[in-house]
């Protein structure tokens, strides 16, 4: 559970939180929560999200229920410091999109006395750990994981399942590219691919075998599904 930290006027440094999860976890939808809280409570608030993402709005950090609050995009992340000057709250959408510098210049804020809310999708749709995302949920005092309910089992998920054939890491995109599965889901739609892809091996070697032996490996795997 997470617990908003008091403000301690002795003390002149800030913190870290994260909120990970999937896609279609709502961590948009938290970091947008947190930020507009900090607004109505007055302190100086900036938001800033990856110039790579243009899904909705270029000036805006957007939920995939389309809540918004107005932000600036950066090519990269040395660019946030320079324009959080000044702030009491630094939000930080789509995360696993900046480069690795990006742990430095939250740590930085944080020690300036700076509220650093960050959000970002923990794994890749491979199920590995995603960009900068891990060094920052080490160095965070408070990390929130969310997650979506899978559209296959009902249950928890927490792995983005590319539906899209691209294999390129990036590759931005909604329900028609992606969909949030279980680890049990995941790992059974993995099967399916593997089946999929299996190279038939030459004719030659097939004709050497007796036909009535069906392939182990193949056999192993529709067990499995």
């Amino acid at each position: 559970m997470f617990l908003e930290n008091t403000v301690n006027q002795k003390e002149q440094f800030g913190w870290i939180e994260v909120i990970c999860g999937s896609m279609f976890s709502g961590k948009t939808e938290e970091l947008i929560r947190r930020l507009k809280r900090a607004q109505f409570a007055r302190q100086r608030v900036e938001i800033f999200t990856p110039s790579i993402d243009t899904r909705y709005a270029e000036d805006a950090v957007t939920s995939h229920d389309s809540n918004q609050i107005r932000s600036t995009p950066v090519p990269a992340a040395a660019n946030i410091p320079i324009l959080a000057d000044n702030c009491d709250v630094v939000g930080i959408d789509e995360a696993q999109f900046f480069d690795e510098e990006i742990v430095k210049v939250c740590n930085d804020l944080a020690n300036r006395g700076v509220r650093v809310i960050i959000a970002g999708l923990d794994m890749d749709y491979k199920g590995n750990p995603f960009g900068p995302m891990p060094a920052l949920m080490a160095t965070a005092e408070y990390v929130t994981k969310v997650h979506a309910v899978c559209t296959r089992t009902g249950n928890l998920a927490h792995y983005s399942y590319r539906k899209a054939k691209s294999e390129s890491l990036v590759l931005l995109g909604e329900t028609e590219e992606y969909e949030p599965l279980s680890r049990a889901a995941y790992y059974k739609a993995q099967l399916r691919e593997k089946v999929v892809k299996f190279e038939v091996k030459d004719a030659e070697e097939i004709n050497d075998k007796n036909p009535s032996q069906p392939n182990s490996e193949v056999e192993n795997l529709g067990k499995q599904l």
